[in-house]
């Protein structure tokens, strides 16, 4: 169960065994079926989860009802609304599952405390964390310079499991675009290719 998220953790930190188990002691797995949430919009945000088995989403509902949908995480990753865990104010987003999934979760106290009393752990999350932003940026700018369909093709090249996983008003939302023209764009493709 724990092999996925140790892997993750030692492409930044290296842990002796007795780290490994205290880590380990303070995480709780979680099943979610598709379409439950592990945080709402509004609601108190108090875990940070890894992804182990499945993909989520993480989206926005303006004041018309509209979804802007700001990520997808799959297996490897890391998904919580940063805004509502840190600042312990209500989440600004949702996260669901688009199909069961697995998590790894740990509280934002529990994260603290590990990361004063394994300071290894403080690298980890920094790294996360800004690695994190990194991704938001260049995703900022693509949506500022390229075009839909540049988007588009950036992230088929870039995630192809992901682009098999989520459904396609979900991708549309997060391209900035319909779903009618993510379906043209997609037939285009289909038609080029034949």
């Amino acid at each position: 169960m724990y092999e996925l998220i140790l892997k993750n953790i030692a492409e930044c930190i290296t842990l002796s065994d007795e780290e490994r188990d205290y880590f380990i002691s303070l995480l709780k797995p979680k099943k979610l079926r598709r379409r439950q949430y592990i945080v709402q919009a509004g609601d108190p945000c108090k875990y940070e989860c890894f992804i182990n088995k499945g993909c989520l989403r993480q989206y926005y509902v303006d004041e018309v009802g509209q979804e802007h949908v700001i990520m997808f995480a799959e297996e490897g990753w890391w998904i919580s609304d940063m805004f509502g865990l840190v600042t312990g104010n209500a989440a600004l987003t949702n996260v669901e599952a688009l199909e069961d999934s697995t998590l790894i979760q740990i509280d934002y106290n529990t994260e603290q405390l590990l990361m004063e009393t394994v300071p290894k752990f403080e690298k980890f999350f920094r790294i996360i964390t800004q690695r994190s932003f990194a991704f938001l940026q260049q995703r900022m700018l693509s949506n500022l310079s390229k075009s839909a369909e540049e988007r588009y093709e950036e992230f088929i090249h870039k995630y192809p499991r992901i682009v098999q996983k989520v459904p396609q008003y979900a991708l549309a939302s997060y391209l900035g675009m319909s779903t009618e023209y993510l379906s043209k764009l997609r037939n285009n493709k289909v038609t080029k290719k034949s």
